[in-house]
C-alpha cells in the first residue's frame, strides 16, 4: 500500500515505492525533470517535478517547501493541487495535467473563439482567487507556459511562488530571476524603471494582459526582438499589436481587447483588480459558451483519447503572408499581387491580376483563390473565377476555397463558389467537408447553402464524425433540426469511431434540449461507445441533472456497466453529484454495485472527501462496510486520504472500526496512525477501535504512529492503553521503532511513560 506520512497541518512526503515503477517523463523543466507517475493504491496519475539542486540556489528547494506547505491546504478549480513532496526525489507531487501548457496548444492548434474566452476566463478566476487570499499570493510567473491543461481542456495555475520579492532586494537581483526564467515579455515596464514600489497585484494584471494577447491571437509576442529591443519597446509604452488578432472575430471580442490594454497599462495604479477583471470577462464567456471535450478517463484508467473537434489544426490556416512570394507586375513595381489583397486595396488587385498569376502556386500548394476568398471581398473572388482559376483547387492539406470560405462565414462567397459548381462533398485531408466546418461553426446559413447544393448530410470525417456528431457536441440546436430533416431515422444513432452517438455528445456536453430532440427522434438512450459507457454514463459524470432525469424517463440502463466496471451512480459518487446520486437511487440504482476494483459507489465518494454524497448513499442502503479490492472498507480509505469528517459520518453509521483488510490485516486505525491524521485517530478511538490491534506484521498503532513521529497520535494511544511492550515480528517495541527512526521526542515520550 502507498504510505503517506506527515503530521496534521503539514504536507504529506510520499515514498518512491509510493508509486508504480514506471516513471514517465513528461518533460525537461528548467531546473529538473517532469515525470508522471502513478500511485499504487489508487492507480491514479500525477506529475511528480524533481530539481536537480545542482542547478537551484541553496535556498530554493526550500523555499518550494514552504510555499507548497502554505498553498497545498487551499484548493480551487482553477488551481493546480499540490499533493505533497517528495524528498526521497528531491521533488513536489503535484495534480497531472494530460494536456500540458496552453503554451504548446496555442502553437499546435487553432482555438475556436468561444474556447479562447473560456480559456480567459478560467485563467482570470485562478489569478483572482491567488489575489484575494490575505496577504495576496503573487504568482510573478505568469505565462501560457505555467498556464496547465487538464483532460478537458480547463486550464489551471501553475507554478505561482517561484519567483519571490524579497524585503531589500535589488530590483537587478528580481529582473535576473525573472529573466533566467524566459519571463521578459511578461514584465511591467515599472520593474525595469526608476518606480521605487515593489511589485503587487498589478504585476501580474500585466502579465495577464500579455497571456491574453496570446489567447486571442496564437502568436509570440515581440517574436524576434532581443531582450534590449523588448525593454525599451516596453519602457516606452509599446505594447504587441493589436491588429495581428484576426479579423474575423466576433463582436464581442472589441471588449476582450479593451480589457486586455486596461491590463498592460502603462500606468500600474491604472491597472484593474482581477475581482473586476473576472466579471467582465465572465459576461463575454458566456456570450460564447463552449463546453470541455468529454472526460473518456476514468479513475487513473486509460482510455480512448479525447477528440476536439472544435480545434482546428494550424496546418489549415489560411493567410496573407506579410511578404507575398508573387513576382510583382508591371504597373505596381515591387508591390505584389497578394499585397494589395493584403492591405484590401481590391480595386488595384482586380486591375492587376493576370491569367497566368491565378495558376501560380504559392507556399503548401496555395493558389490565388484561396487568398482572394481569404480576403473576403466577393469582387475579387469573382474575378478570379473568370480568369479561370479552378474552383476545387486545394492546398497542400486538402482545403478548398469553399471551405475556406465557410470557415470565415462569408455567405456571399459561399453562394458564388456553389454558383461556380464548388463541390459540396469535397473534403480536406482530414476528410471534413464544408458541411462539417459549418455545423461545428453552428453556421446554420452556411448549412443551408451547403445542403440545397448536394452537400451529404451524412458524410464522415476520417474519424467516424458526421456534421450532426459535431453540432450535438456544440450545442447547435438549429443546425442539428436542419440536419435532421435530410436524415435518415437511422442516422440519428449513428456512432463516430469511439462508438459515440449523437446522443452521448450532447448527454456529456450538457445540451438538454438536443438530447430532448434526439430521444424524440428515436435515439437509443442504451447504445455503449467503445468503452462501453452509455449517455447516462456521460451525463452522470459531468454532472447534467437535467439531462440524466431525460435519460432515465426514456428508460437508460440505470445499472449498465462500463469497461472498468463503473455504473453511472459510481461515477456521479466519484464526482460528488448528490442530486444525479439521488435520482438514480430512487429509480431502483444498486447502491453497492461493484467495479472491476471491487470498490463500490460508496467507497469512490469517500476516495474523493465528498462528505454529504456518503451520507446520500448510506441514507439510501449504501453499505458502509462493504469491501473493496484487498478488503479495504470505505473506512480505511476515509482514514488512508486523511478525511476526519468523512470518518466521523462512517462511524455514525455504523462503519466497523476495527474489520481489517486482507493483504497486511491492517485496521482502520493503522491507515489513520501511518497517514498521520490525529482526529481521524480521535473518532476511531471513541468508537472502540482497538488500540493494540495488529497487523500481518504485528505491528500495532503504536508502532505506526512511533515511526512516523506524530506526538500527538502517540500520546493519545498511550491514554488510551495502548500497549508499549507488545513487539512486531521483527521483536521491536514502539520504542524501538522511534529510535531506528530518529524520532528523539516520541522516544522521549515512550521512556517516561
Amino acid at each position: 500500500m502507498d504510505r503517506l506520512d506527515g503530521s496534521p497541518g503539514q504536507l504529506r512526503n510520499f515514498k518512491k515505492d509510493d508509486f508504480e515503477a514506471d516513471w514517465i517523463k513528461v518533460a525537461e523543466c528548467r531546473f529538473g525533470q517532469l515525470y508522471q507517475v502513478k500511485l499504487k493504491l489508487r492507480r491514479e496519475k500525477c506529475a511528480l517535478k524533481s530539481f536537480d539542486t545542482a542547478l537551484c540556489a541553496n535556498n530554493f528547494y526550500r523555499r518550494i517547501i514552504d510555499e507548497a506547505s502554505n498553498t497545498a491546504k487551499v484548493k480551487f478549480k482553477y488551481i493546480v493541487s499540490i499533493y505533497g513532496l517528495c524528498s526521497e526525489a528531491t521533488g513536489v507531487v503535484i495534480e497531472y495535467m494530460s494536456n500540458g501548457s496552453l503554451n504548446n496548444l496555442l502553437a499546435s492548434h487553432t482555438l475556436m473563439w468561444p474556447k479562447k474566452f473560456q480559456m480567459i476566463h478560467e485563467a482570470s478566476m485562478g489569478m483572482n482567487f491567488l489575489h484575494s487570499m490575505r496577504p495576496p499570493l503573487l504568482h510573478l510567473n505568469l505565462k501560457t507556459s505555467n498556464i496547465l491543461l487538464d483532460g478537458r481542456l480547463h486550464v489551471k495555475i501553475s507554478d505561482f511562488g517561484l519567483v519571490h520579492w524579497e524585503e531589500g532586494m535589488s530590483k537587478k537581483l528580481f529582473m535576473e530571476q525573472l529573466t533566467v526564467r524566459g519571463n521578459i515579455s511578461y514584465i511591467p515596464p515599472e520593474t525595469f524603471t526608476q518606480c521605487p514600489d515593489p511589485p503587487g497585484t498589478a504585476f501580474d494584471v500585466y502579465s495577464f494582459g500579455i497571456v491574453m494577447w496570446e489567447i486571442l491571437t496564437q502568436q509570440k509576442p515581440y517574436a524576434g526582438c532581443s531582450m534590449t529591443t523588448v525593454l525599451l519597446q516596453v519602457s516606452h509604452g509599446k505594447r504587441p499589436c493589436v491588429d495581428m488578432i484576426p479579423e474575423q472575430k466576433p463582436r464581442d471580442c472589441n471588449q476582450m481587447i479593451d480589457i486586455m490594454r486596461q491590463c498592460w497599462d502603462q500606468d500600474h495604479r491604472k491597472r484593474p483588480q482581477f475581482s473586476d477583471t473576472v466579471r467582465k470577462v465572465e459576461a463575454l464567456s458566456e456570450v460564447l459558451k463552449i463546453p470541455g471535450p468529454i472526460q473518456c478517463q476514468k479513475n487513473g484508467d486509460e482510455g480512448p483519447k479525447s477528440d476536439y473537434p472544435w480545434l482546428v489544426s494550424p496546418i489549415h490556416k489560411i493567410a496573407l503572408p506579410e511578404k507575398p512570394d508573387l513576382p510583382s507586375d508591371d504597373h505596381h513595381g515591387k508591390e505584389s499581387i497578394l499585397s494589395l489583397l493584403c492591405r484590401k486595396d481590391f480595386n488595384s488587385f482586380r486591375q492587376s491580376v493576370k491569367r497566368e498569376h491565378v495558376y501560380t502556386k504559392f507556399s503548401e500548394q496555395k493558389r490565388l483563390l484561396h487568398f482572394a476568398v481569404a480576403s473576403g471581398d466577393a469582387e475579387s473572388v469573382e474575378h478570379v473565377l473568370r480568369l479561370g482559376a479552378e474552383v476545387n483547387c486545394t492546398t497542400a492539406r486538402g482545403y478548398t476555397p469553399l471551405i475556406i470560405a465557410v470557415l470565415q462565414r462569408l455567405h456571399e462567397i459561399i453562394s458564388l463558389l456553389l454558383e461556380h459548381g464548388a463541390a459540396t462533398t469535397q473534403g480536406d485531408e482530414d476528410q471534413w467537408t464544408a458541411l462539417h466546418f459549418a455545423a461545428q461553426n453552428g453556421d446554420g446559413r452556411a448549412v443551408r447553402l451547403l445542403l440545397d447544393k448536394g452537400a451529404v448530410a451524412d458524410a464522415r470525417e476520417k474519424s467516424g464524425w458526421m456534421p450532426l456528431h459535431l453540432a450535438c457536441q456544440n450545442g447547435h440546436e438549429t443546425v442539428v433540426r436542419l440536419l435532421l430533416s435530410r436524415l435518415s431515422e437511422e442516422a440519428v444513432g449513428e456512432c463516430e469511431a469511439q462508438g459515440r452517438t449523437p446522443l452521448h455528445l450532447a448527454s456529456a456536453y450538457g445540451h438538454l434540449n438536443i438530447a430532448k430532440l434526439l430521444l424524440s427522434q428515436g435515439a437509443d438512450p442504451n447504445v455503449t461507445d467503445r468503452s462501453l459507457s452509455t449517455a447516462l454514463h456521460l451525463s452522470a459524470e459531468v454532472g447534467h441533472n437535467r439531462i440524466v432525469r431525460e435519460l432515465v424517463k426514456s428508460e437508460a440502463n440505470i445499472d449498465s456497466a462500463d469497461r472498468g466496471g463503473y455504473t453511472p451512480l459510481h461515477l456521479a459518487a466519484l464526482r460528488g453529484h448528490i442530486g444525479i446520486c439521488r435520482q438514480l437511487l430512487l429509480n431502483g440504482a444498486s447502491p453497492d454495485s461493484r467495479t472491476l476494483q471491487g470498490w463500490t459507489p460508496m467507497h469512490l465518494a469517500v476516495l474523493r472527501g465528498h462528505e454529504a454524497t456518503v451520507v446520500q448513499l448510506e441514507s439510501q442502503g449504501g453499505c458502509v462496510n462493504a469491501e473493496g479490492e484487498n478488503g479495504w472498507t470505505p473506512l480505511h480509505l476515509a482514514c488512508h486520504q486523511g478525511e476526519p469528517q468523512v470518518v466521523a459520518k462512517l462511524l455514525v453509521a455504523k462503519a466497523d472500526p476495527n474489520l481489517s483488510e486482507d493483504s497486511e490485516g491492517w485496521t482502520p486505525l493503522h491507515v489513520a496512525c501511518t497517514s498521520a491524521s490525529f482526529l481521524s485517530v480521535q473518532h476511531l478511538i471513541s468508537h472502540h477501535a482497538d488500540v493494540n490491534a495488529v497487523n500481518s506484521g504485528k505491528a500495532t498503532p503504536l508502532h505506526l504512529a512511533a515511526k512516523h513521529g506524530c506526538m500527538s497520535i502517540v500520546e493519545t494511544l498511550l491514554l488510551n492503553g495502548a500497549d508499549r511492550s507488545l513487539m512486531d515480528s521483527s521483536g521491536s517495541t514502539a520504542l524501538n521503532v522511534a529510535q531506528r527512526c530518529k524520532k528523539w521526542e516520541i522516544m522521549q515520550l515512550l521512556e517516561k511513560w
